[in-house]
């Protein structure tokens, strides 16, 4: 009777995030920021139809980058799961921070005992509902590890550069004119640059009403990066 192989616990799970972590670089970054008015959630995406950012709750958005049909089953269910929520307590009792906690304890599952992590990061933003500092960005990683951040963050790609380059240009009493430039900027990088077209974005904000959550489109996009 032949033994089977033995791996160590530590190279398993070294190697599944060095597989998630490939799949995930290989995709465009997004950004997710805390600016005067609300959020702000901006993407490198040249499609027209398969968004990285949505709506998920009154208050609430979602975004992710990697494997697009693995996020988007995660966003599917983050509406159902708020959805559900908010029908049998209140619509106040949905929030981010639990929202948050449900994805990181299914990505850690799947990272643990499944054969093949998921190759995606997502950002859960939340609106605060006084002032823009009580706003919350929740980063999850593919391994389930949450990120409470409290003014902006990036997701996949080359993460650390963009990061270093928001960061010189980032403040949280910004304008969303200036939020967005500043966003596409640190996206593109100093050797090129990314069209209109190939930009996705959306705010949270008081003023759109109950339902905060607002697509930025093509005319708008050029005003407000032109501004």
């Amino acid at each position: 009777m032949s033994m089977p192989f033995y791996v160590a616990p530590e190279q398993v799970m070294k190697d599944r995030a060095d597989y998630a972590r490939k799949g995930i670089a290989r995709g465009r970054s997004l950004i997710g920021c805390i600016y005067s008015d609300g959020i702000l959630l901006c993407a490198e995406n040249p499609s027209k139809s398969l968004h990285k950012i949505s709506e998920i709750y009154d208050r609430i958005a979602f975004a992710g980058v990697g494997k697009y049909n693995e996020f988007d089953q995660l966003r599917v269910a983050g509406v159902r799961h708020a959805d559900t929520k908010g029908y049998a307590y209140s619509r106040d009792d949905v929030d981010a921070r639990s929202l948050a906690n449900v994805y990181a304890s299914y990505l850690g599952q799947v990272f643990t005992h499944e054969m093949k992590p998921l190759e995606v990061e997502i950002l859960v933003a939340e609106l605060g509902r006084n002032h823009h500092g009580h706003s919350q960005l929740f980063h999850i990683l593919y391994d389930g590890t949450v990120m409470d951040e409290s003014r902006y963050t990036v997701l996949g790609g080359d993460s650390e550069a963009i990061s270093r380059r928001f960061g010189d240009a980032y403040s949280e009493e910004m304008s969303l004119s200036a939020a967005l430039k500043a966003a596409v900027s640190a996206l593109a990088g100093p050797d090129r640059s990314i069209s209109v077209s190939d930009v996705e974005a959306a705010v949270l904000e008081d003023s759109n009403g109950r339902r905060t959550f607002r697509r930025l489109g093509a005319s708008e996009l050029t005003e407000l990066l032109a501004g």
